[in-house]
């Protein structure tokens, strides 16, 4: 198969396929226009493996994205969820062309290319400082839904391919290796990347960009998300759930006669041992990276995009305008208290699935930033807390979890009952993470309360974005606490 020069039909395959991925960020939109960027074998032969860079036009703007294209004269049947369809092969017959992250005898070379520090064409393989890497795995693609996909080979490591190409170095990679060299103990181990010269995008002299990170496998963890749904259920199957605490992040747990902890369902320690471990990866990350004292006029600058985000959310979402009026008041008084706050690197996409729970304790993962941010917006500075309410907003997301999608058709009592029992879960393990956070030294979320409410309302607004775009079943989970957040 030729791919370079373009190859027509392998364009109009690539066109129809790509809307159908859920790592795909255009899904509802029409592609404009489609053209392989770069085009570099890693492995000739049946099968060959091709590395692709695909510009892709939408909406007059132009997004890159990469794919393993693997080629075969036959493809095994285990193959086939990934195929993208066939092309005449020189000489006669056909080829099957699909994606070869699902193909184990493709994906193994990669580890090769990594440990021998390799340059194919614009294509160049890193590994870390010391890092001796194993080169005799097979991959298996993880299942999870997510904007990128993640590799695992065996019980090792794990190759994170980041499908949507951002110009220069990915967070992901930056943050980690920074934390790395820290000795942070919250962090897999970084063993090597994947990186394109930036002349191949037309950025000459400027930094790579990175195609794929390969981190140590915590194939003892437990992912976060998962841990809090568990609980969930446990705490939903209780006959007689506990009373809800206070409200806010500072509320104290509910009293010990009615703890969920006597009946199953409580992840308050465990809650409380995250904010420990994310007050820790933020002490890490401002000795890594340093600390910048941002004026008030600078809180009042992220308080208008706040705001200019909410304008442009409540226009393509009518349900989010109910609220609007009550968040601007939020946001107003936000930057009427504007004083001098201490800025740095921060996650900036944190939530329960972005933690694993290993025997030694919680990890955190995923530094990449929001998917629907800039790149300029995923690498600002910023204050700690806006993790802390990230994190806050997937509480109330686990405790939701189980009414998405179908809370409207419950009676009004039931309904009522079941986002009490919700509230009551949300609201103990906020108040639980805080207090660890606070505990070990993060900036205390309580004596920050009015910071941290504008925080979590605009991270609740780009939810409602984010939902409404990719997944509308979804959108009345945020929408659900935004009276209760805005109130």
């Amino acid at each position: 198969m030729t791919v370079a020069p373009p190859d027509r039909s392998l364009v109009r395959l690539l066109a129809e396929w790509l809307p159908r991925q859920r790592w795909f960020g255009g899904k509802h939109r029409p592609i404009d226009g489609l053209s392989i960027g770069t085009a570099t074998v890693l492995r000739p032969g049946d099968p060959g493996l091709h590395h692709l860079v695909l510009d892709v036009g939408q909406d007059g703007a132009t997004d890159r994205y990469q794919l393993l294209l693997g080629v075969r004269r036959v493809l095994p049947e285990r193959l086939r969820p990934g195929e993208i369809g066939r092309l005449a092969a020189a000489g006669g017959g056909v080829e099957h062309v699909y994606d070869a992250a699902h193909d184990p005898e493709l994906t193994r070379p990669l580890l090769a290319h990594m440990a021998a520090g390799d340059a194919l064409g614009p294509v160049r393989f890193r590994h870390a400082p010391g890092a001796a890497i194993r080169t005799d795995l097979d991959a298996a693609p993880s299942p999870a839904e997510q904007s990128n996909t993640s590799l695992i080979f065996g019980d090792a490591y794990i190759c994170k391919l980041f499908r949507r190409l951002a110009p220069g170095v990915n967070p992901d990679l930056e943050i980690n290796l920074a934390l790395s060299r820290q000795g942070c103990a919250h962090v897999p181990a970084v063993h090597g990347w994947m990186e394109l010269d930036p002349a191949a995008g037309g950025d000459e002299g400027g930094e790579p960009v990175t195609l794929a990170l390969l981190s140590e496998y915590l194939r003892t963890g437990t992912d976060g998300w998962q841990l809090a749904l568990t609980s969930v259920r446990d705490w939903f199957a209780q006959p007689d759930p506990p009373a809800p605490p206070g409200t806010g992040p500072g509320a104290a747990p509910a009293p010990a006669a009615r703890d969920a902890g006597a009946a199953g369902g409580d992840f308050a320690a465990e809650a409380e041992r995250l904010g420990a471990a994310t007050a820790q990866v933020h002490r890490d990350l401002a000795a890594a990276f340093g600390v910048t004292e941002a004026p008030p006029d600078e809180l009042r600058a992220r308080v208008a995009d706040m705001n200019e985000q909410l304008s442009q959310v409540s226009s393509a979402v009518p349900d989010l305008r109910p609220y609007t009026a009550a968040i601007r008041e939020v946001f107003a008084r936000c930057a009427a208290n504007a004083r001098p706050l201490p800025f740095q690197r921060v996650h900036g996409d944190y939530h329960l699935g972005q933690a694993m729970r290993t025997g030694t304790g919680w990890v955190l993962l995923d530094f990449e930033g929001e998917p629907a941010r800039t790149p300029r917006e995923r690498r600002a500075l910023g204050h700690p807390l806006r993790d802390v309410a990230g994190m806050l907003r997937s509480f109330e997301y686990a405790a939701r979890y189980l009414q998405a999608g179908d809370g409207g058709d419950a009676p009004p009592a039931a309904a009522a009952a079941v986002e009490e029992r919700a509230r009551a879960w949300a609201e103990r393990n906020r108040a639980a993470f805080c207090r660890g956070y606070a505990a070990a030294g993060g900036p205390d979320p309580v004596a920050h309360a009015g910071l941290l409410r504008a925080l979590e309302l605009d991270k609740a607004v780009y939810e409602v974005r984010y939902e409404a775009r990719n997944r509308p079943s979804w959108l009345p989970v945020p929408l659900r606490t935004l009276e209760r957040l805005a109130g």
